[in-house]
């Protein structure tokens, strides 16, 4: 593509919006490697990969994008050997993260195993998480320069050698400076550190007094810094547990280097991918924010742009054109006035034409179409060239020669202001012959110009089409609309008239110009009064459309309730019929029942005779039973169960087995109760509520539980990493755990990063019901990236 053309169109500019999308300097990069491509293919495979990206981003939002790192140098110091800090492996340890988020974010949007979005997928498909290398980085480093007590035992052990070694020094020395024998030597009761090395400062006439090494002088002289000789040997110790410190780390840090080295391959993979996708959510959100659409591309010159506007313009200002071009006609011509948007729309033809070809999305209505053309040249705008010499018209001139030289089938070109700058005749027949050259060369053009004989020759010219920028004479303003098949009359006498020129002026002006040219502008002129009388009557047109289209709206109304008026008489109908049928079938059901309950009523005598003598039977029985529990067996319930019901298990005393209740007990105290296979009846003094075997179950599985939890739950838990609704959701299951097993002080790991995890864990811990209290950690405890929490 002719780089002058970028440049003239500020193809840049857009690159420049497009920069701002990218979340890492690696999309930043595929960013600045955009240009127009000329495969319909190629540029069809880009248009779609924005027209997924935008979908994604409307209905997920914005992917979990942020933390890719350029973390080649880093991989690559793995692969030999090398060891890697801590700020290198939180960036290799931030890539991972981003690939595993894009997981979850292209898991969600799948529905019923369909692929809406086979590109985006395909590529996140090929991202590999290595979450356990992940983790390992995150549990050993806290921060680019803290490594976790977690990272090994050996560290953890060390470090608590250190602060052990670290108070027993300072205690010593506070001993040595609070003593009242040594304050008369000291220049101040203090303890500092010099090369390491912890220090009190002693006036340096009593150098002598104070038996140790000296490792620093005051400037002045008068005080010099010692380390006595009591503690000189705990100094030592404490120097070479900070050398082991030092070993241990970097055996650490060694170690998880390896892991990166074991998975380069992969990891770099990511790397790449990662870039892409940056690449393609970065089109996507630029076309968002330009309420740009995908445009439909073709390889026959066809350009139709709806209301497309200018990509670099402020969209709530600037007025939609439409424009259409390669059908019917091969070249238009715009005329009209200065400042009427001529050159904005040879513009936006241009460049909505370049960003259609880098597969952006332009900003235009839906069904917009794109021709993609093998080149696109552009003489645009003043090129006066003081340093060549060259006037306006030379400077013109040598561009349109070289484009002349240059073009070929399947080419846009676009001239601004062709053959001015020069005689206004001459310059007009220069450019009829160079848009004639253009025309038998089928090459799409697009000119404005001010010359009446380009207007005549658009209007007599097969394949040539007049346009104009609209000027409305009585606010003297452009409207910015373009019209096709209406050439632009200049106005000029008609400005003037309105700017307070007189009459007479304006009368010999006229007198001046030949006859043929002010014909020529009256038919313009009535051109223009046919166009609006015409577009009057159209918008009078659509206006009675709408009330017809309004009329058949309410007439469809109304008929849809008469119909629901009609629908609800029948139904009330229906209903009342319903309502005397559902009487009678009532009243014979009433009949019935009366005769029912006289043949029930003889049923009843006989039944009633023997229920008594059962009844008399069942009371001796009980009555046998009671004087045998009470007599004979001598059990008694000490405290009778009171609200005994159905279903529950009780204990039979007077055969000590268990059984479930039948039925209540009635007004004696008698209970029917199903033991094994056999239901029998007994007072409630002598049963006793027993625990189900499913609650026994149930007690010994809550033991068992609670044994299980104190014994595996672990006093520490590592949220780094995680958002916010993933660290709530582990979080409160791990406090759920921790006071079930009796924890009374447990350790919430999340790193110090930004303070959003941190934050967000410290505001949920304020109302759970299991947190008594919790602060930040002390210094020893991992400090800000870690809160201790104190159970109830």
């Amino acid at each position: 593509m002719n780089k002058r053309t970028l440049k003239t169109l500020e193809f840049n500019k857009v690159i420049d919006l497009l920069l701002e999308k990218a979340e890492s300097t690696l999309g930043k990069d595929r960013v600045k490697e955009i240009e127009p491509l000329t495969e319909l293919q190629d540029i069809e495979y880009l248009q779609r990969e924005t027209e997924e990206a935008q979908s994604l981003l409307i209905k997920r939002g914005t992917p979990p994008l942020y933390g890719i790192h350029s973390i080649a140098p880093e991989v690559k110091r793995a692969e030999i050997g090398g060891s890697l800090s801590p700020n290198g492996l939180l960036k290799v340890s931030d890539s991972l993260r981003v690939s595993r988020g894009l997981k979850n974010y292209i898991k969600e949007t799948k529905e019923d195993k369909v692929s809406n979005y086979p590109i985006i997928e395909r590529l996140v498909e090929e991202l590999r998480v290595f979450k356990h290398i992940e983790d390992e980085i995150n549990n050993a480093i806290v921060s680019e320069n803290d490594i976790s007590d977690n990272a090994s035992s050996t560290l953890r052990s060390i470090r608590r050698q250190i602060i052990s070694k670290n108070d027993a020094v300072k205690d010593k020395l506070s001993s040595i400076i609070s003593s009242q024998d040594n304050k008369k030597y000291l220049q101040d009761s203090i303890v500092t550190i010099r090369e390491g090395r912890y220090v009190i400062p002693v006036k340096a006439e009593n150098r002598g007094n104070v038996p140790g090494l000296v490792h620093d002088m005051s400037g002045s002289g008068a005080t010099l810094f010692v380390e006595p000789m009591a503690v000189v040997q705990l100094n030592n110790e404490l120097r070479e547990l900070e050398l082991k410190e030092r070993e241990e780390i970097e055996r650490i840090l060694r170690e998880l280097s390896n892991l990166v080295a074991e998975e380069s391959e992969g990891i770099g993979n990511n790397q790449k991918i990662l870039q892409e996708l940056d690449f393609i959510f970065a089109k996507g959100k630029l076309a968002l924010d330009m309420k740009a659409t995908r445009p439909i591309l073709n390889k026959d010159g066809y350009i139709n742009i709806r209301k497309g506007r200018h990509p670099l313009l402020n969209v709530a200002k600037i007025v939609p054109i439409d424009v259409y071009l390669g059908k019917e006609f091969n070249s238009l011509i715009i005329t009209g006035p200065n400042t009427g948007g001529k050159t904005v729309t040879l513009k936006t033809v241009g460049l909505l034409t370049l960003m259609a070809q880098s597969g952006l999305h332009i900003p235009a209505d839906f069904n917009s179409e794109i021709a993609v053309f093998n080149q696109v040249f552009a003489d645009i705008g003043d090129e006066q060239s003081i340093e060549q010499s060259l006037s306006t018209f030379s400077s013109h001139m040598v561009n349109i020669v070289d484009i002349l030289d240059k073009v070929e089938y399947n080419s846009l070109i676009l001239f601004d202001e062709l053959g001015a700058g020069t005689d206004p005749t001459e310059g007009a027949a220069l450019a009829m012959s160079i848009l004639d050259k253009l025309l038998k060369l089928n090459v799409r053009t697009i000119a404005t110009t001010h010359y009446s004989q380009l207007k005549l020759y658009a209007l007599t010219t097969e394949g040539v089409r007049n346009a104009s920028v609209e000027f409305d004479v009585e606010t003297l303003s452009p409207t910015y609309r373009l019209l096709i098949g209406v050439p632009g009359k200049s106005n000029a006498f008609e400005i003037s008239k309105r700017l307070g020129l007189k009459d007479n002026i304006i009368d010999y002006a006229k007198d001046l110009i030949s006859k043929e040219n002010i014909e020529f502008e009256d038919v313009l002129q009535a051109m223009e009064k046919d166009r609006l009388a015409i577009e009057a009557n159209r918008q009078e047109a659509e206006r009675y459309r709408l009330e017809v289209e309004k009329l058949k709206e309410d007439l469809a109304v109304e008929r849809d309730k008469t119909k629901e008026m009609r629908d609800k008489i029948l139904t009330k109908a229906r209903e009342e019929a319903r309502q005397v049928l559902r009487g009678a079938k009532e009243e014979a059901d009433s009949i019935v029942g009366e005769l029912k309950d006289i043949s029930l009523e003889i049923e009843k005598d006989r039944a009633r005779k023997i229920q008594e003598v059962q009844e008399k039977l069942k009371s001796k029985l009980n009555k046998a039973e009671a004087e045998v529990s009470k007599n004979i067996l001598n059990v008694k319930s000490n405290k009778p169960p009171k609200n005994l019901k159905v279903g529950e298990t009780v204990e039979v005393l007077t055969f000590n087995q268990k059984g479930t209740v039948v039925e209540e007990p009635d007004d004696n105290g008698n209970v029917k109760i199903q033991v094994g296979i056999m239901k029998i009846t007994s007072h409630i003094s002598t049963l006793k509520r027993a625990i189900s075997q499913e609650e026994e179950k149930i007690h010994n599985s809550t033991k068992k539980i609670m044994g299980s939890k104190s014994k595996d739950i672990k006093t520490e838990i590592d949220l780094r990493g995680q958002n916010l609704d993933e660290a709530f959701l582990e979080l409160d299951k791990y406090l759920d755990d921790a006071y079930i097993a009796g924890l009374k002080q447990i350790h919430i790991i999340h790193g110090k990063g930004t303070g959003v995890l941190r934050d967000g864990i410290k505001t949920y811990l304020r109302s759970h019901r299991h947190v008594k209290t919790s602060r930040i950690g002390n210094y020893n405890e991992g400090g800000t990236g870690v809160t201790v929490v104190e159970i109830k």
